[in-house]
């Protein structure tokens, strides 16, 4: 361990003082411990080498005035290769204003050495400051600056130029047929100003003063398959195979291939190849005259397609515009085409600017349109089935011309495309199939002869074809006719033809009717009881009705049953108006019809249903209503017959001036003899309000034979007095049954005094107090008897209540004599029984309670065994746990010590297999080489050190310096 000691001592001193000369340069400090130092050693062993065989030359003898440069020569001696270019740039101006003014004069400080030494492949910049000319020193060199010589920059790595590389000089020096750079007669190299050089794969090379580096070492351009540079010449030059470029012209450069950029050609861009799959194409256009790649020569704006599939370059005067796709033809799609200028299209056919055509699959099953077309549209394919047909306007002739103005009629079964300017008038329409109870009117828009085949078909043994025969009948329609087709028929009207209606026939009961009119002669006639169909000179005719009697029509209400009701009825659905106006009359009622084209009128009586002609109207009564009656509030068609009532409220006045308000109702109804005397139906409606002339006539004869009367007097015989006055006296001077109006047969038969009610407030009060007192002696004479016969029936019962107390009392002593005798019985049975359980159940007792203590003997020893079971149980199954919690760990402290070893031998394994076997050995031999190597940096010749413990082999002394000391 001493000698450890010393020989670590010895060492470090020898160290500091051989690295004492680079401390300030390297900024070492000089209180390093020895394993610091040993590192520092270790990391830069050939910067230690040269700093030992720079202090062996000092030690010889040193020029005292040269210690200052050979310092600063071994500075730039140590440093690295790799970081010379670095060091160049941190001292250029730019650099050093980052950096700061310490960094730049360090940097300074470099240049400024008397030697530099140039390492392999680098260079510097010397300017001789007498001559004012920068020359090139390359390396591998020690350069001795002289003192009028200035280095512009420290050493810097040469320009390399990789294979498949290549960098731009600007301003390059000129050169011999040998390659020499060519110098002026001052030694300055000449310089090709404003001038660019290209220099590809070579040995590397520094760069002259003057020269500059435009662009930087940047790999060629690969140009792949299907892909081409667009080049433009920037000056006039001739190519190795010859041909000359004139500044402006533009080439392509097709791949595969490397592009060799050249100081006269610029690169535009990079072309890709359009790749062209089935039914496509590519729309170029030419930017100069000249000849495309299929040898047509174009100018230029021409557009043209390129349709061969595969990958297509365009040349560098073509420009794709666009990918133009085909349309797919199919047996129910066309295209609709128009031609931009005249031209010839791919069936040979000339075609003129405007014209349309279309293409369909019968041509091609996919056009691509060229230039000179353009798609209109897709047409779809229109099918017709046997059933339908359509108008074709404007169609297209024969010779592909439309046929202005002319329609075609096409009829199923048939599929076709419309051709360009042609139109479906109102679309595809279904064949009229007309059955036995429809037809059409038609009519004529221009003259034509229209003929009606009937084919008859025969069958024949001895021709395999049908024979036809037809028969052929003409009529000459002229425009403007009309004329009706009736079924049963299929029909498709030809061109000449208009449809101007379908009819159908209208079925009509026995009490129904339309109303027809005829449009030549304007008569208008009604149709009742029969289907009819409408000829082509008839339509149907809209009767109009008051709008009181379309209310009435409208209206839900029952005239005979809702006859009271005055509520407005909810809104009906309209009137048919070419319907006959028909009206149900019910029983006991009569209708008045009046025909202005005749001058008369008719009366229906009920039962019976009215059907109004074409210029009839129903009579309509407009009755009083309410009370007192009003005019004009009831609204009516019919007029019943009766027997009825009505109700009316008229204010009267005695003699003695009492008014009193009085309700009276009729019975009336209508008196006919025979309803087939039209002068007596006819009687029934002069009067148009009935029953406001009735009320009036009667109430005026009541106030009459009121007013000569008192009050009193009324009072006691208003019933008389009235039914007096209303049907007046008879040549007997009794009171007639009835009352009887001759203009309209209306007979009063009966007359009720519903309610009489004074006017004035003081007679009402009075009549009310009279009412009163009678009401209040009625009242009191009633509860007079109620009392007295109360009292009576209160005496009655308290006899009866008496009575039956006493009935009572008799009853309940008999009762408590039974109650003691059957107390006394129960008392000494009571006594018995008592003595007789007590002693029973003593007996019981003792003998449950002798086998209640046999039987828990017994449950105390089955206890007992059952819990030394339990115990012994408990024991064996903690003994089975505890064995098996041993056993499930030591298995499982067995598995984690394999798994450990496991991991410990992988770690190891690949420890020793990311280290690798070299990295092994070179730790191995690390600790003797070292050795070696700083005792060689010691530069002892015959240096022995030892312990003074281990033998000395003299033998071995020539191969090396010390053995291995204890414990390596």
């Amino acid at each position: 361990m001493e000698h450890q000691r010393f020989f670590s001592s010895c060492l470090l001193q020898t160290l500091k003082l051989h690295l004492s000369l680079s401390s300030e340069s390297q900024e070492i400090p000089l209180d390093l411990n020895a394993s610091q130092l040993l590192l520092k050693v270790w990391k830069d062993p050939d910067q230690t080498q040269d700093q030992t065989q720079d202090q062996n030359r000092t030690r010889t003898g040193p020029d005292p005035d040269q210690t200052q440069d050979q310092t600063q020569d071994q500075t730039l001696d140590l440093l690295p290769v790799a970081a010379a270019e670095s060091h160049r740039n941190e001292c250029s101006g730019e650099t050093m204003s980052k950096k700061g003014g310490n960094r730049g004069g360090e940097c300074e400080g470099l240049v400024e050495a008397s030697i530099i030494r140039i390492p392999p492949h680098h260079y510097i910049h010397v300017l001789d400051q007498n001559t004012n000319i920068a020359r090139v020193e390359i390396g591998p060199l020690t350069y001795i600056r002289q003192d009028n010589e200035r280095v512009l920059f420290a050493p810097v790595r040469m320009i390399m130029v990789a294979p498949r590389h290549y960098c731009v000089v600007a301003n390059p020096v000129s050169r011999d047929d040998n390659g020499q750079v060519l110098f002026d007669q001052s030694g300055q190299a000449k310089l090709r100003h404003a001038d660019l050089e290209i220099r590809l794969t070579q040995d590397p090379f520094p760069l002259y003063p003057g020269e500059e580096v435009q662009q930087e070492v940047t790999a060629l351009q690969i140009v792949y398959p299907d892909t081409a540079l667009r080049l433009q010449a920037l000056l006039d030059f001739e190519e190795q195979g010859g041909e000359k470029r004139v500044a402006g012209d533009e080439w392509l450069f097709e791949g595969p291939g490397t592009y060799i950029p050249r100081k006269e050609v610029a690169v535009l861009e990079t072309i890709k190849a359009t790749v062209i799959r089935e039914n496509q194409a590519i729309r170029l256009r030419a930017r100069k005259v000249g000849v495309d790649r299929g040898g047509v020569r174009r100018v230029t704006g021409e557009e043209w397609l390129v349709s061969k599939v595969g990958a297509y370059l365009p040349g560098a005067h073509e420009e794709v515009i666009d990918i133009v796709n085909a349309f797919i033809l199919t047996d129910k799609k066309a295209l609709h085409v128009r031609a931009l200028r005249p031209f010839k299209d791919a069936a040979g056919r000339d075609r003129r600017t405007g014209e349309e055509w279309l293409v369909t699959m019968s041509d091609r099953e996919a056009h691509i349109p060229s230039v000179a077309e353009e798609v209109v549209g897709v047409v779809h394919v229109t099918t017709l089935s046997s059933r339908q047909y359509c108008v074709i306007l404007d169609p297209v002739g024969a010779d592909g011309k439309p046929q202005l103005g002319q329609k075609r009629v096409v009829k199923g079964e048939r599929s076709f495309f419309l051709q360009p300017g042609e139109l479906l008038e109102q679309g595809i329409q279904d064949v009229y199939v007309l059955s036995e109870e429809e037809g059409l009117v038609l009519r004529a828009v221009e003259a034509f002869n229209d003929v009606e085949e009937l084919e008859d078909e025969e069958a024949e043994e001895e021709q395999p074809e049908k024979a036809k025969r037809s028969r052929r009948a003409g009529v000459q329609r002229r425009p403007g006719d009309r004329w009706m087709l009736r079924g049963p028929v299929e029909y498709v009207p030809p061109t000449a033809v208009e449809v101007m209606v379908r009819r159908d026939a209208i079925p009509l009961d026995e009490n129904e009717g339309i109303y027809v009119r005829d449009i030549k002669t304007g008569k208008v006639r009604a149709v009742i009881g029969h289907t009819y169909m409408l000829t082509q000179d008839e339509e149907l005719w809209q009767k109009q009705l008051p709008s009181k009697v379309e209310a009435l029509m409208a209206s839900p209400i029952d005239p005979l049953s809702n006859r009271s009701d005055r509520t407005t009825s909810e809104s009906c659905p309209p009137r048919d108006k070419t319907r006959v106006v028909s009206y149900r009359v019910p029983h006991n009622a009569a209708v008045q019809v009046y025909d202005y084209r005749e001058k008369k009128a008719r009366v229906v009586f009920g039962p019976e249903m009215v059907m109004l002609g074409p210029d009839e109207q129903f009579t309509v009564l407009s009755l009083s209503g309410d009370k007192p009656k009003r005019p004009n509030v009831i609204k009516a068609v019919c007029l019943l017959l009766g027997p009825d009532f009505c109700t009316d409220i008229i204010t009267i006045e005695t003699a003695d001036h009492a008014r009193l308000q009085l309700q009276l109702s009729y019975n009336w109804h209508f008196e006919i003899k025979s309803r087939a005397d039209g002068s007596e139906a006819a009687a029934l409606f002069s009067v148009p309000d009935f029953v406001g002339d009735a009320c009036k006539a009667i109430a005026s004869r009541v106030r009459g034979a009121v007013a000569s009367v008192q009050f009193d007097d009324f009072h006691k015989n208003s019933n008389r007095i009235i039914c007096s006055a209303v049907f007046g006296f008879d040549e007997k001077m009794t009171v007639r049954s009835c009352l009887r109006f001759h203009q309209n047969n209306l007979v009063i038969s009966s007359v009720d005094i519903q309610s009489v009610e004074p006017v004035d407030q003081r007679t009402r009060d009075a009549l009310q107090k009279s009412v009163q007192l009678a009401i209040e002696i009625t009242t009191n004479s009633q509860e007079a008897a109620a009392r007295h016969e109360a009292e009576r029936l209160e005496q009655e019962s308290r006899g009866k209540l008496e009575r039956q107390r006493i009935t009572d009392q008799s009853q309940a002593e008999r009762a408590r004599k039974e109650l003691l005798e059957l107390e006394a019985l129960s008392a000494a049975v009571e006594s018995t029984g008592a003595a007789k359980a007590e002693a029973q159940s003593r007996a019981e007792a003792a003998r449950i309670q002798g086998e209640a203590a046999v039987n828990e003997a017994k449950l105390r020893a089955e206890a007992q065994s059952i819990e030394a079971e339990a115990e012994l149980q408990r024991l064996a199954k903690a003994r089975e746990q505890e064995l098996s919690y041993k056993k499930n760990m030591d298995h499982l402290d067995v598995d984690k010590q394999e798994r450990l070893a496991q991991i410990e031998s992988q770690r190891f394994s690949q420890l020793v297999q990311s280290l690798g076997s070299d990295t092994l050995k070179e730790m191995a031999r690390a600790g003797p080489e070292l050795q070696v190597k700083m005792l060689q940096a010691l530069g002892l010749k015959s240096t022995l050190i030892t312990d003074g413990s281990s033998p000395i082999n003299l033998f071995t002394t020539a191969s090396g310096l010390l053995g291995a000391l204890p414990g390596q």
